[in-house]
């Protein structure tokens, strides 16, 4: 995991002051105790404790800079003497989870994301094994999908089942729960958790998943929310970044295709921002234009974005072209809008060529014609091992939210 520093506690005879050190690092003092768990710094200021300020209150202060072999100084200029400095993980075996439940991107910061993945890469091997892992054995989840789902749904099934857990389905709630008898979201979510330990839901309606979870006293994982958003998806969209390019930082990334109505590049956009040196290419038909909610939150986040309408120029560029079908489904009576946008950014051999040797070209699915079938034997095409890093990913979060790390 990558090291961020952060503002540490550190106390004398009760007193608290400010060191500033690495999350990822542990400076060891004599006699301190250490405050608020594994995010603390153990330090001893010294110094008399008449001389020691307390500090209340006030987190913004400038970063103060620390030596592992000297005084690290303190916010109100008191000493503390450093004896030895040792690596530690924010994230240790057996504590809880930092999440209830997975309903957006923004949730996760990097650490957490890199430790996801470690966790992600664990499960490959638990995969390759399989059946071996046991390790959710009496564990059962429950799937609402609300709408259409082929492997959104089967890898978190094959996930659970992989992991020794059960499950229990339904594949289109929508018509065949008693939402068709017009029981409300609340109502369903109460009766399912008395039957599961965990529930993944797909709604056809944004915030429903938020819903879910201010109901449901059992962990709820957000499998797309209408327009809204796919977070699980965009993990593994960037775990599956992370394993073909090799970088997250200093990467640029093609949206093209639905970018309006898609959840998916939503909430990859939202994950993006947590890097350094990234811009992000929107190419999309006029009528799905990436929103402007999107374009703040990533300028806001000091993230670089383009509007451009030649996907040729942009895919000469990007690390990753990730494509989307147009999805006829959020047109409603629109037939005209939809017939406007469809087939006018086409992934194929002539997008091919213009890229860059160890881009790659990636596609949540399923596609219609977005992306023609002979781009498939390119080993640039990673969408099919994107579908499958999915499985990966949800093993992690499975295990995470019922088990911890």
């Amino acid at each position: 995991m990558a090291s961020s520093s952060s503002l540490s506690m550190c106390a004398s005879n009760g007193a608290v002051g400010i060191c500033n050190v690495s999350k990822s690092q542990k400076v060891i003092m004599s006699g301190c105790p250490e405050l608020f768990g594994k995010r603390v710094v153990n330090c001893m200021p010294n110094c008399s404790s008449a001389d020691f300020t307390p500090v209340r209150g006030s987190f913004g202060a400038k970063s103060l800079k620390w030596e592992s072999n000297g005084e690290v100084p303190m916010r109100l200029g008191v000493p503390c003497h450093v004896a030895s400095v040792r690596n530690t993980s924010l994230f240790s075996v057996g504590q809880k989870f930092q999440l209830d439940d997975v309903l957006d991107a923004q949730q996760f910061d990097r650490e957490t994301l890199s430790a996801i993945f470690e966790v992600a890469r664990e499960m490959e091997k638990v995969e390759k094994n399989s059946p071996g892992s046991q390790i959710l054995k009496g564990y059962l989840m429950a799937t609402l999908f609300y709408e259409p789902s082929t492997r959104t749904r089967l890898s978190f099934e094959s996930a659970m089942k992989r992991l020794g857990g059960e499950v229990l389905t339904t594949e289109n709630a929508r018509e065949f729960s008693s939402a068709a008898k017009g029981e409300t979201l609340e109502d369903t979510i109460r009766t399912v958790e008395g039957y599961a330990d965990i529930i993944v839901m797909r709604h056809f309606e944004s915030g429903a998943a938020r819903r879910a979870a201010t109901t449901a006293g059992i962990p709820i994982i957000n499998a797309g929310d209408g327009p809204g958003q796919h977070p699980t998806q965009a993990l593994l969209d960037v775990y599956t970044i992370q394993r073909e390019v090799g970088k997250l930082d200093g990467i640029s990334v093609a949206l093209v295709g639905d970018l309006a109505y898609g959840r998916t590049v939503r909430s990859l956009a939202y994950l993006l921002a947590k890097y350094n040196d990234v811009k992000i290419y929107f190419v999309a038909p006029d009528v799905v234009k990436m929103k402007d909610d999107i374009k703040e939150y990533l300028t806001s986040k000091n993230i670089q974005w383009e509007e451009s309408v030649d996907l040729m120029e942009v895919a000469s560029k990007c690390d990753v072209v990730y494509q989307t079908r147009i999805q006829r489904e959020r047109f409603g009576e629109r037939i005209d809008l939809y017939e406007e946008a469809r087939g006018k950014y086409i992934v194929n051999k002539n997008v091919l060529n213009v890229m860059q040797k160890h881009a790659v070209v990636m596609h949540p699915l399923p596609r219609l014609d977005e992306i023609t079938v002979d781009v498939d034997e390119d080993p640039r095409a990673a969408y099919f091992r994107q579908a499958k890093n999915g499985l990966y990913i949800r093993m992690a979060l499975l295990k995470l939210l019922l088990l911890g790390w």
